[in-house]
């Protein structure tokens, strides 16, 4: 009996995750100009909309309703930020979906009672497997050609770089900001007894430090990751330009590494040496893991960085604006967990992981962070005074 309750929440579950996915392979497809890739989206969307209706039929069968859909303010949320990103962050964000989803299929499976049941569940797991296989390549399916689905097949491991552009950013930048604001107001509260001149004085100027850091920080890095990229790429040009056969040759062995045959590697590599920018691409990527792709402009990441940390910093201090002593302290404390809770459950609109395991991990390390600092505080008091 306890099986069978669990294999129907299972099923609500999974009746729900199609019916969202559905909605947002539909709102992507609206957006998509390409006239291939509308179609590829609007079949999958199809393909979840399937499933979502035989999950529903079940549910009715087993004397349980799957009810009304409705969608959460994260769920609108992430659609909003998925319709804003670029085509390979939006691709990883509903890749994470499917994951989750293949996962869920996994438990069902195991659950199941009937092997009609477990059909159902394997037909719509390789389904979603078809969907994560597709999402992977999606920026190569606007044309046959061999080097742009292998550009996008090498180019899997800049999601992670990327992961949420700018909105990403913004979130890890709010986190170090509260982070060593907290850590700061905690400190000087342990070492002065809350002395609201003092947390004030120390706590905005850890704010701007912090920010100015982060933001200047981002920059630089992103100046000289790009201009490492340009050099390197001016290097490899020059290489091609006066061993175009070797390059070539190079290329080829590449790719019968990576498990493509001697002709088959042949053929992409003359493909590539026709059109020399994309060659140049190709051989920076194999040889030096380089992609242009792979860098975000850089004022945006110093501004993103610059103003989020900001923010953040200013949640610990701003009580002490408004009241003094360890009442303010005790109001900071508050509000400054509220706030990593929330920033940490916020990364799952750019992660895809549980907003309630990643919002009580970033609470436990602020909470251990400010301990450690006020302890610290707290024994240096003698010495200051």
């Amino acid at each position: 009996m306890e099986k069978d309750k669990q294999f129907i929440a299972g099923l609500r579950e999974a009746w729900r995750d199609e019916m969202l996915s559905a909605r947002n392979y539909r709102a992507l497809a609206q957006r998509e100009k390409n006239a291939e890739k509308r179609a590829i989206l609007e079949r999958m969307a199809e393909a979840e909309e399937r499933h979502a209706e035989t999950w529903g039929k079940r549910l009715r069968a087993l004397g349980a309703e799957p009810g009304e859909f409705s969608e959460s303010l994260i769920d609108r949320v992430r659609r909003w930020i998925l319709l804003k990103s670029d085509a390979e962050v939006a691709a990883k964000m509903l890749e994470a979906g499917e994951s989750q989803a293949d996962k869920l299929y996994d438990t069902l499976i195991a659950r199941a009672a009937s092997e009609e049941d477990r059909a159902s569940l394997q037909d719509a797991r390789r389904d979603e497997h078809t969907h994560s296989r597709m999402l992977e390549e999606f920026e190569g399916r606007a044309t046959h050609h061999p080097q742009r689905r292998l550009d996008t097949i090498l180019g899997r491991e800049t999601w992670h770089v990327r992961a949420g552009g700018w909105i990403g950013q913004a979130i890890y930048g709010v986190n170090d900001g509260l982070g060593a604001a907290f850590g700061v107001v905690s400190g000087v509260s342990g070492a002065t007894q809350a002395n609201s001149e003092f947390v004030l004085l120390s706590g905005f100027a850890a704010a701007i430090a912090s920010a100015l850091s982060m933001g200047s920080g981002a920059y630089l890095a992103m100046k000289s990751e790009r201009e490492v990229y340009e050099a390197e790429m001016e290097r490899e040009r020059r290489e091609i330009e006066e061993n175009p056969e070797e390059e070539v040759e190079e290329l080829e062995l590449f790719y019968q590494l990576k498990g493509f045959t001697a002709g088959e590697a042949k053929t992409m590599a003359s493909r590539l040496a026709q059109q020399p920018d994309q060659l140049l691409k190709t051989l920076a990527h194999e040889e030096l893991g380089l992609s242009e792709q792979t860098f975000p402009n850089e004022w945006r990441a110093a501004i993103s960085a610059t103003i989020s940390t900001a923010l953040g910093a200013a949640i610990p201090v701003l009580p002490f604006l408004f009241s003094s002593g360890m009442t303010a302290l005790l109001i900071s404390l508050i509000v400054s967990t509220v706030a990593h809770f929330l920033v940490g459950a916020s990364k799952v609109l750019v992660t895809g992981r549980s907003w309630l395991k990643s919002g009580t991990e970033m609470t436990l390390v602020g909470l251990g962070e400010a301990a450690v600092t006020y302890a610290i505080g707290l024994l240096v008091s003698p010495a200051i005074g």
